[in-house]
């Protein structure tokens, strides 16, 4: 328990440093470097709690694939970091803003388990676990029998979105040459193939 108890003080310490670090670096390829420590540590405070399929999707899916996009964007856009600093002290009013009603948010939230101490008695109330099963085998018999239209329906609104992003981003511009496979299909041999007698000693 004391080594659970001293890793769990390691993580989140390092997480809480590392997200403040993405807020106050300078340098935006630093602040998506932080951001990455950041998901690592939150990652190995999901496997002390037992949840390693969380930590897996938060290691595979945000620091494989969100965080390195963000770090490539960052690295490829020619930003003027001169100009864009000019223009916090515009926006620190309504940034405090949101950050005061997040804070009213969880003190509201803590207020509610100081008043009423049952809703966080069935907050910790533990599931009841099947031994012989894993922790991800659980989640996906779950996930796949009891929310499966839910699953299907939160994959058909990424994908109607995916198909969105798509048709907006597609332009036609005049004078480039596309591949068209339909045309390609029904050309006839008489309309690609040429055939010339050529003379012995004439070029063509």
């Amino acid at each position: 328990m004391i080594l659970q108890a001293l890793a769990f003080y390691l993580f989140a310490f390092i997480a809480v440093a590392a997200a403040v670090m993405v807020v106050t670096a300078r340098n935006p390829v630093h602040s998506v470097l932080f951001l990455v420590l950041t998901f690592f540590n939150a990652a190995g405070l999901f496997v002390l709690t037992g949840a390693e399929f969380l930590a897996m999707i938060l290691v595979i899916v945000y620091v494989g694939a969100v965080a390195v996009l963000f770090l490539f964007v960052v690295m490829m856009l020619d930003i003027n970091f001169v100009e864009l600093r000019e223009g916090f002290q515009r926006y620190l009013p309504v940034g405090g803003l949101i950050a005061a009603i997040l804070l009213g948010e969880i003190v509201f939230v803590g207020g509610i388990w100081a008043v009423a101490p049952e809703v966080k008695g069935a907050l910790t109330e533990k599931v009841p676990e099947d031994s012989a099963l894993t922790n991800t085998e659980m989640l996906g018999r779950l996930l796949y029998t009891k929310y499966i239209y839910l699953f299907q329906l939160a994959g058909m609104v990424l994908f109607v979105a995916m198909v969105g992003a798509i048709v907006l981003t597609l332009r036609q511009r005049p004078g480039v040459r596309k591949q068209k496979i339909g045309e390609q299909v029904r050309r006839r041999r008489e309309e690609t193939v040429e055939l010339k007698q050529v003379r012995p000693g004439e070029g063509v």
